[in-house]
């Protein structure tokens, strides 16, 4: 009974949507959209067939890069502002997960959790990097623990942001990823994509939906249309684990930071207390007024307890 009141609630809302202005938002090829979102230093390496949209940005020479991780609907330029204050002193490796960003779907439709740790390592083989420090936010940080798990000798720190993996009720769902469940009407939505939708979207999962810009809901509604992306975020939808696998964050032993947003609607600030008291030493910070994406909402306040983390001074 759930399931059917949240997908017939979806429906409304779409329909209340469609109401308000339908808008025809074909896939767009990957070609249509470099220029704008694939300026230097991003690259597209070919990792065992995937083409993957990625950046390796600051000190080549780093003994410990960091290789940060982004989440659902989301792509590699959520870490922007981070990334920017890091690169001076710190190796970043940034990428867009298949299914996302730009590097778009997988030839094998496997969307699984281990599958795309698997697929973070297979990337930093390519880059040659065999230790390193990984973040991730919501899938992503699902995604960086489960590659903790998978290789513990290569991941000396992690840092979970909001991070996915452990079972949580939502308390609020962006109305695209409702639609991506609901047969039928995620068919629809590969051709058809309210810019609304994506802005609603991006509103709810900021603490502050008024530090939400036109530009940035442009980069969420063009890569959202990078051709494969919505029929494999269906796919991605239904591999969802749930946390079935979530006892083996207990097996985690390194050091680990723990970031969440006091508002974050997706994933409550609970399950970051779940994560402290499953991962021993763990340390814990909540912005209280920021939502589930902190990084990306407010770069400069959630890094300055990354930069200690890390060893990093304070930039002055």
């Amino acid at each position: 009974m759930k399931a059917f009141l949240l997908r017939a609630f979806g429906v409304l809302l779409l329909l209340s949507a469609l109401a308000l202005g339908l808008s025809r938002a074909p896939d767009l090829p990957l070609e249509a959209l470099v220029g704008r979102w694939a300026p230097p230093p991003s690259n597209f390496v070919d990792v065992k067939g995937q083409i993957v949209h990625l950046r390796d940005e600051g000190p080549q020479d780093d003994p410990l890069p960091l290789v940060l991780i982004h989440g659902t609907s989301a792509s590699l330029h959520t870490w922007e502002g981070w990334v920017k204050v890091l690169k001076p002193r710190k190796r970043v490796i940034t990428m867009d997960l298949p299914a996302f960003g730009l590097t778009g779907p997988s030839a094998s439709g496997d969307y699984h959790g281990d599958t795309y740790a698997r697929f973070v390592l297979d990337v930093l083989d390519r880059l040659g990097v065999q230790r390193f420090a990984i973040g991730g936010n919501s899938l992503g940080g699902e995604v960086a623990w489960r590659t903790a798990v998978m290789a513990p000798e290569r991941v000396e720190r992690l840092i979970l942001v909001d991070a996915g993996g452990l079972p949580f009720e939502p308390i609020s769902v962006p109305l695209g990823w409702r639609i991506a469940t609901v047969p039928l009407l995620n068919r629809v939505m590969e051709e058809v994509l309210p810019r609304a939708i994506v802005a609603q979207g991006i509103a709810g999962v900021y603490g502050h939906p008024e530090r939400v810009s036109s530009e940035l809901v442009d980069r969420y509604f063009d890569i959202t249309r990078r051709e494969g992306n919505r029929r494999a975020l269906v796919q991605r939808l239904q591999q969802m684990d749930h946390g079935e696998d979530a006892a083996r964050v207990k097996t985690l032993k390194l050091p680990t930071l723990i970031l969440w947003g006091g508002r974050d609607r997706i994933i409550p600030p609970a399950i970051a207390q779940r994560f402290k008291a499953d991962i021993e030493g763990s340390q814990l910070v909540i912005f209280d007024d920021l939502g589930h994406v902190p990084h990306e909402e407010d770069p400069a306040r959630t890094l300055v307890p990354v930069l200690a983390f890390l060893g990093l001074k304070q930039p002055a």
